[in-house]
């Protein structure tokens, strides 16, 4: 079934686009049996002409000469970034010689890492396993727990998050898809000698889920609250409802809380207006840089294709999904900076704060999954003041295959996750986490 769903996708990403771990986007629910079963369901593809968007601006072939961050954060009030639209391909190879180091391997599709106080790596894998793993003896590994996930399609285990006080209440947030199905998020405890972790308590629950576009991406933010991306679970007009969890960054307590803060009172919605968000991360301002999934063809979304995208927000801003994409417009709705007419699609998303590489320093770094080994890489975004991209570049395209999660570690380096065992690529001896600093 892999191997078919492969094909499938391969052929149709060029021309028409596709989603995280498949072209098909069949809007309909898994049905209980299968989701029992934690077993993925072989559904062929429906495509669909792409409808005509109209002239969009392409994205200038030669981008701006590369310069230092600005000491002072943008204003909030600042206009929106003008959208560009790269009609092909992905970017230039970067300029930076780096020096890449695998820190672990022989894994099952990493999809979220973090560090222990005593710089372990803990690891979700997506069937379930939730990992410790010593950097400097990668082969000896410790399963802490088994999470009982629903692996279908794109869910399973899939995000997590260690609480800011955590050397202290030893809290671990994950989000993974339950069987029923729905996507959670619920906190467990490590215990005191790190040899295992239990389940504490459920925070959110009833996260929209179904085969794709389940979101899964989980951050603690620099207020210390805990911020959440969904997907539309297949359903897009859910995006635009902010009463429903999916299609969103959501934004709640450590508790499950929604704060008094929150730009909808009582609601949990931060933004929203979101296709399936894996990747977002803070600028110094408090505006949020999120990546989002484009389009796969279908019917239920108009037929339109391609246009992964990466957008500057504010709290409350509205991304437009499905009402807009690509560089569409509509009142109180936000175009993306940048739009890619050809799928990528995009992972996790990390701004690089580490000193090794001083000319990468508030750049923002996506895992690009692509479809085919030689799409997936590590993508650079540079943004000016006003929020307009000035710098694009790709690295390590080709070399890893398929890209997923990118974090910066505590030792100021980059951190990224391949996927080639997600049935999408290849997966050979087994995923692995690469470490980027220079060369």
């Amino acid at each position: 079934m892999r191997t078919r769903t492969l094909c499938i996708c391969l052929l149709l990403a060029a021309a028409a686009g596709c989603d995280d771990d498949t072209a098909d986007d069949r809007d309909a629910s898994l049905p209980d049996a299968a989701a029992d079963r934690g077993v993925p369901l072989d559904l062929m593809p429906e495509t669909a002409p792409p409808i005509d968007i109209g002239p969009q601006p392409d994205a200038a072939p030669d981008m701006a000469p590369d310069t230092a961050p600005p000491d002072a954060a943008p204003d909030m009030a600042l206009p929106p970034a003008e959208c560009q639209r790269v009609a092909r391909g992905y970017g230039d190879p970067g300029e930076v010689d780096v020096d890449v180091q695998i820190v672990a391997q022989g894994l099952d599709v990493p999809w979220s890492i973090g560090w222990l106080p005593g710089g372990d790596l803990i690891v979700t894998e997506r069937d379930g396993a939730l990992l410790r793993i010593d950097p400097a003896a990668p082969g000896d590994r410790i399963e802490l727990a088994r999470v009982p996930v629903n692996e279908a399609g794109e869910g399973g285990l899939l995000g997590l998050a260690l609480h800011p006080d955590f050397a202290a209440n030893r809290w671990i947030y994950l989000y993974y898809t339950a069987r029923g199905p729905a996507n959670r998020v619920e906190r467990w405890t490590l215990a005191e000698d790190g040899q295992s972790a239990e389940a504490d308590r459920i925070i959110l629950d009833d996260i929209p889920a179904r085969q794709y576009h389940n979101g899964g991406r989980l951050r603690f933010g620099p207020d210390g609250h805990l911020y959440v991306g969904t997907g539309d679970a297949g359903s897009p007009d859910t995006s635009q409802d902010t009463d429903s969890l999916a299609g969103k960054i959501l934004r709640i307590t450590d508790e499950g809380a929604i704060p008094d803060d929150n730009p909808l009172p009582g609601s949990a919605t931060w933004l929203y207006g979101i296709r399936n968000t894996q990747g977002f991360d803070w600028l110094p301002d408090g505006r949020m840089v999120v990546t989002d999934h484009g389009p796969s063809g279908i019917p239920t979304e108009g037929g339109r294709t391609g246009h992964d995208e990466i957008t500057i927000a504010a709290p409350g801003d509205n991304l437009g999904w499905p009402d807009i994409y690509a560089c569409e417009t509509a009142p109180d709705m936000l175009a993306p900076a940048m739009t890619w007419a050809n799928a990528m699609p995009p992972g996790g998303a990390a701004i690089y704060t580490g000193d090794a590489i001083p000319e990468w320093r508030g750049d923002t770094f996506i895992g690009v999954l692509g479809f085919g080994d030689d799409i997936g890489h590590l993508h650079r975004i540079r943004f000016d003041a006003n929020g307009d991209v000035v710098t694009s570049e790709t690295y390590l395209r080709g070399d890893y295959g398929r890209l997923r999660d990118v974090v910066m570690g505590p030792d100021g380096d980059l951190y990224v996750t391949s996927s080639g065992c997600d049935g999408r690529g290849s997966c050979g001896a087994g995923d692995v986490i690469l470490r980027v600093t220079r060369e």
